[in-house]
């Protein structure tokens, strides 16, 4: 009776110990740090992509490529003003050495309000950020094939808000969230016209009639600038954690990211007043300006992301932790999209660490 009373007591003691400690996880879905405490999260991984067919990939001739190894860095950092409000920021960055782009491909800060904690039916936590993406300008070749992205950037600033709720039972955790992003047009871009776009082989932006000195002398310098439209971006998925004693932990998720389609209002570079080269520049410049915003009116480049995510995870110290994780995405582009693959995996580890 007493070796079975003893044993009950230990079963019941390390049930409650690794509950607490699946809340203080750091790669605990509904993980905030406590006041005055910094945690810490750095990754890097490699990534597999082969190009889907659409109109855009097609016409660029990249159908079927392969893009491997994609490097890709980030980092999370935060800090408890309180047990209930954070301040947090979380950072990529992408290396694509087969089409050689290069950038931040992700940028926020913000803050993060617990309104209902752990001693509740449920967490729930709300949450607004300032998405960055506007800090470096969305850079590229406009060709007669399309647009050659050389940076991760879309130069625009941004506007996040978001929720996320759950609950931990013990040594499981189940979380979800739901968030939305509002960027706003501007023109904070370089774009360089490739002079192929010349009439050279009948895949040039307006006729060959029109043509009667070179794009420079028209108006055309070698970088232009576009204001662009506003978008949006919206995610929503839900993860869980399974901690299966205090050194080892399971997680898993799935998440949906629409991702909305690009236009351009206008040209925001000011061209040159041609008027003095007559009618045939004035003619030309005003065909190469009206194609341009055709072409780039209405986009229809955005895509749909669904993303499958599977981690386990290693505690070394009570502060320090690693993390193996695995990403698999399916999406669906619209027809003008770059971005639609047909196989996109992502492997990689992380170090969290806790101050």
């Amino acid at each position: 009776m007493k070796k079975s009373l003893k044993s009950l007591i230990a079963i019941t003691a390390s049930v409650i110990t690794t509950g607490a400690f699946a809340s203080s996880n750091i790669e605990n879905p509904l993980y905030m740090p406590k006041n005055r405490e910094v945690y810490l999260k750095t990754g890097a991984a490699m990534m597999y992509k082969t190009v889907e067919k659409t109109q855009a990939t097609e016409k660029k001739g990249s159908d079927g490529n392969l893009e491997f190894p994609v490097w890709r860095f980030t980092g999370d950092i935060g800090y408890g003003i309180t047990d209930r409000l954070d301040v947090h920021g979380h950072f990529g960055y992408t290396k694509d050495g087969e089409i050689d782009r290069k950038g931040m491909h992700r940028g926020r800060i913000g803050l993060m309000y617990r309104v209902l904690e752990d001693s509740d039916p449920f967490v729930l936590d709300l949450y607004g950020d300032a998405y960055l993406s506007g800090v470096t300008p969305m850079k590229g070749t406009y060709t007669a094939k399309g647009f050659d992205f050389a940076n991760y950037s879309n130069g625009r600033w941004g506007a996040i808000v978001g929720t996320r709720f759950g609950k931990t039972w013990d040594n499981f955790t189940l979380g979800a969230h739901v968030e939305y992003l509002q960027t706003f047009g501007n023109h904070n871009n370089k774009i360089a016209l490739d002079p192929a776009l010349r009439p050279l082989d009948g895949n040039s932006l307006v006729p060959s009639m029109l043509w009667g000195t070179t794009m420079t002398q028209l108006g055309f310098p070698a970088e232009i600038s576009v204001d662009l439209k506003s978008t949006h971006e919206t995610v929503a998925g839900f993860d869980a954690m399974y901690q299966m004693d205090e050194k080892w932990s399971f997680g898993a998720g799935f998440e949906y990211i629409e991702h909305s389609d690009n236009g351009v209002k206008g040209i925001h570079t000011k061209l040159p007043d041609v008027s003095a080269l007559g009618a045939m520049a004035i003619a030309t410049q005003n065909a190469v300006k009206n194609t341009l915003l055709a072409a780039t009116k209405d986009m229809n480049d955005g895509w749909d992301e669904y993303v499958i995510k599977t981690s386990a995870s290693y505690q070394y110290t009570d502060d320090i932790q690693f993390t193996v994780f695995f990403e698999y995405t399916f999406d669906d582009a619209h027809i003008q999209s770059q971005n639609a693959t047909d196989v996109k995996a992502e492997l990689g580890v992380r170090m969290n660490a806790r101050f």
